[in-house]
This record gives C-alpha cells, structure tokens and sequence, in this order.
C-alpha cells in the first residue's frame, strides 16, 4: 500500500497543494512553521480521520478559511482508493471512500494503517497514563474491528455511570438497579478489552527489544509493562465491591480505563533516569514495533511517518534509523528534516530511490 497523489485546501498554514509522490521515499526540508508536520498530519488524518496533534477539527481549518478539505489517492492490494475528508466550520465533519460517505468513522479504521514517529511522542513517556493507553487503543484497533467496538461501548459505559455516580453525589439519589447493569455491562466490553492489550504487549515486547538493541547497540537494557486493576480478580466483583468507594468520589475509581504501560531504563522509570537521547531511542523503537505488528497482522505494509528525529542523536544512531526505514521490511515513508543537507548526505549515501521535497510558509517546492 502506497500513497500516489495528495491534495490538501485551507488544511492548517497550506492553503493549497497537490503532490505526486514517490512509491518508496519522500523527503520534506524547511525551517521550522514551514508546514512539513502539517503535511504529515494531513496523511495520518486520511487514515485515522483525524489529526495526530490537534483534538479540536476545527483548529486545522487554515485562519480566515471557512473549511479544510484533504484528499488522498491510495494504491492498495493493485487497486486505486480515494479517501477525502472535508470539514466546515459549525458543520459534521464528511468522510468519504470512493466518493461514498461514512455512516461511521469507526468503519474506516484500519483500512490505510499508518504509524508516525513524531517529537511530540514523548508524552508516551512523560505524560499521563491515558497517552499510553491510546497509544495501545491506536494500534490495535488498527486490526480488530471488534476491539474498538468494544472500546466505544465500554467509554460510552462508562460516561453513563460516572453521571450516574455524581448525580448521586449531588442529590444523594441513589438508582442501585440501573448502576448494577451498568457493572455487568462494563466487565463484558471491559474484560474483552483486558485480554487483547494484555495479549498485544505480550507480543509486542520482543519486537520492540530487537529494534532497540539494534538501535542502541546493546548499550542499554529497557524494559515494557502492562499494568491493569483486571491482573487480579474478577472485574464485575470489583466494580461491585467499589460502590460506596466511587459513590463518594462521583466517578468509577476501577477499570480498564486506569490501565498503564510501565517503561524502564536499567530498571528505572525511564522519565527519570533516561536522557532526551534515550527516550527517543526508545521511542523510535517502539513505533518500529508497532509497524512491525501491524504488518504481521493485517498483511499490509503500514505508511511510516518520521517526523523531525534526527534531533538529539548522534550520528551512529541516525545511521542506524535510515538503514533500517529504507530496507526491504518497511514501505512507503515520509521523513521532515530542517537540515536539507543533513538529510542529502544520509540519503545519498543509502539510498536512490526517493524524492525531495522542499516547503516554504506552507508552500511545497520540488
């Protein structure tokens, strides 16, 4: 799978563009505000029908613009697929595949997977637990339609009962029936949920150390973990047993919706101990194995998206990076780069196939 033409109209500072590209590497130079990671984003939003920085839609619509439109033409199994999705401001946003609509965004997830390396992934590290476990949502949803059904009936849930629990604390009203079935419902969606992160980081974690001893050398020893309420015991149960506990606080203090992954550096938690250099090797690695995954499951190579990482790394390990993005195991990439003649010596000396690309306050130049 490949990406062949992008269009993009009033998206963020690009007003408007169309890029043919190439099958295997595209390269994208410019100082920093040119528009190189707003081009990224357009294609992560054409997989994942929305941006990868920005939650609110309509903050990407281009200032004094009244819409954003984004259209992809897409090469996937020999067979062409065009994806658009536009947006006006007050208005639903519209998806469409082949220029038929969406009923449901969810439908459309998995189709074109995409993974991206971006700077802004460190809240992988430093963040809250929630970034962690979108990051595992993402993925494996990615390949199992039913899990992220099921993701969307447990957070609708799980919305119903927190109102529940703090209209409780503002009344002091009490429905023990209706909170019941919403436990019994929350442990069928929620133990699905349990058993595929569990089994996904299982999986996951010898993936991610052979890309990051490959990385690094061998030079460090890291570690992954899955930590979730569900390890011990029934979860219907506990949801039972916390009822007074989450009465008191207005919200569901147990779940699937707490679970955590644990990163380490020597054994140590790796936001503590580890330098900007090693969080981003880290990093790198687990987005590798992340692409690795999705590959073996679904069967398609993913689009890999790198995004201004050269930063912080000396030049062994950039060497390193590149080599293994432009081999045979990866396909279609995009990098971004401030130094184009940084960018050019890695280039020429690994690879021939590939296309430059240079942009100018949202301007792409050839």
């Amino acid at each position: 799978m490949y990406l062949e033409k992008l269009s993009l109209l009033n998206f963020k500072n690009i007003e408007q563009t169309e890029i043919i590209f190439s099958e295997k590497l595209n390269c994208f130079t410019g100082h920093n505000g040119a528009g190189k990671t707003n081009l990224l984003d357009s294609i992560y939003y054409l997989s994942f029908c929305k941006s990868y920085f920005n939650f609110n839609d309509a903050a990407n619509i281009l200032h004094d613009s009244d819409y954003f439109m984004i259209k992809g033409t897409f090469n996937r199994f020999d067979k062409p697929e065009e994806i658009s999705c536009s947006l006006k401001k007050n208005k639903k946003k519209v998806f469409k595949r082949n220029n038929k609509e969406y009923k449901k965004l969810s439908e459309h997830i998995g189709l074109l997977p995409v993974v991206i390396v971006s700077p802004d992934d460190s809240k992988l590290v430093n963040g809250s637990s929630e970034e962690r476990r979108k990051f595992v949502d993402l993925v494996i949803s990615q390949y199992d339609y039913k899990y992220l059904i099921a993701l969307i009936e447990y957070n609708r849930i799980l919305l119903q009962r927190n109102k529940l629990l703090k209209l409780h604390s503002e009344n002091k009203k009490f429905d023990k029936e209706t909170l019941s079935i919403y436990n019994q419902q929350l442990s069928v969606s929620g133990g699905k949920i349990y058993l595929q992160r569990k089994k996904f980081v299982e999986n996951l974690i010898p993936i991610f150390n052979k890309y990051h001893q490959y990385i690094s050398g061998n030079a460090e020893t890291v570690s992954i973990e899955y930590r979730s309420q569900l390890e011990t015991g029934n979860f219907q149960e506990k949801l039972d047993s916390t009822v007074e506990k989450d009465l008191a606080l207005g919200f569901t203090s147990t779940g699937i919706h707490r679970d955590d992954l644990t990163f380490k550096i020597s054994e140590y938690p790796l936001s503590k101990t580890a330098s900007q250099g090693q969080q981003k090797t880290f990093l790198i690695a687990l987005k590798f194995a992340e692409y690795n995954f999705i590959e073996k499951v679904s069967k398609i190579k993913p689009i890999l998206l790198l995004d201004d990482i050269f930063d912080k790394f000396d030049k062994t390990r950039v060497s390193k990076i590149i080599e293994m993005a432009i081999g045979k195991n990866f396909g279609q990439i995009f990098i971004t780069d401030t130094g184009k003649e940084r960018l050019l010596s890695i280039l020429s000396a690994s690879c021939s196939e590939y296309k430059l690309f240079e942009m100018e306050n949202g301007k792409i130049i050839e």
